[in-house]
């Protein structure tokens, strides 16, 4: 059946299906492999063509926010992963994979109106409002990693609402909220008393950095810094020739 372009079809409605559906997979409302509304459910919601909901999934596809298959439909997509040391990895699964028991206290939790050194951390321009969280991750009850990080509310708004004191919120963001490109920078520093404190090291022992951020079709989701006991961390990767 063909549907001619009504009234409804303005140059825009597309965009705004478009923001609609992002809207919902970035927070998390969709989260990954949830399935999209069929075409035909889309053009009965909004009023509109075929064509003019075709035209908003297929930038939603190229934009890597969800993928369509051929009869089956289209779905929230799910992160890819590169590598051991790209990939964006869940600190609890990764614990309980070397067979030692998990262990999680969240040390800090404030949501407030983002400071400036907040918004140039998460290289955002607009102020907002953020939950900036410090926790610690231990292994059969020895300090494995203490995490300090941002999520920007304003592409997140479900973790205002989200019980940190039980979730980690490297999980929670996993499981709850899709993303589309990741950065991580990996350095080391001395432990400082503060940190040697939480990690139960000595003062100037080396420890592990990685910082992190991650984006949604060019939206800051979170910013976080992880610092792991030198001694016992390492990262891997393997790489094959093209």
């Amino acid at each position: 059946m063909s549907l001619t372009t009504n009234a409804a079809d303005k140059p825009t409605l597309y965009k705004r299906i478009r923001a609609d559906i992002e809207t919902r997979i970035l927070t998390g409302e969709w989260p990954p492999g949830h399935r999209i509304p069929f075409e035909h459910e889309l053009v009965a919601r909004y009023g509109c063509s075929r064509m003019t909901v075709n035209k908003a999934l297929s930038e939603l596809a190229q934009a890597d926010l969800i993928e369509r298959r051929r009869r089956a439909g289209s779905f929230v997509r799910r992160p890819q992963h590169q590598s051991a040391v790209l990939k964006i990895a869940d600190i609890r699964a990764e614990i309980t994979a070397l067979g030692r028991a998990y262990g999680y206290e969240l040390i800090h939790r404030k949501l407030r109106a983002a400071t400036v050194a907040d918004r140039d951390r998460l290289g955002v321009r607009k102020a907002g409002k953020v939950i900036a969280i410090t926790c610690r991750h231990s292994a059969d009850k020895v300090p494995f990693a203490i995490e300090d990080r941002l999520i920007d509310l304003s592409s997140v708004p479900d973790a205002a609402t989200a019980d940190f004191s039980r979730e980690p919120p490297g999980s929670w963001l996993l499981h709850h909220v899709p993303w589309t490109e990741a950065e991580h920078t990996i350095s080391a520093i001395v432990a400082d008393e503060r940190t040697a404190d939480a990690l139960a090291i000595a003062v100037g022992a080396p420890c592990l950095v990685i910082d992190r951020f991650t984006w949604r079709s060019a939206r800051t989701i979170t910013a976080v810094r992880l610092l792991y006991p030198g001694d016992s961390h390492r990262l891997v990767a393997r790489f094959k020739g093209g």
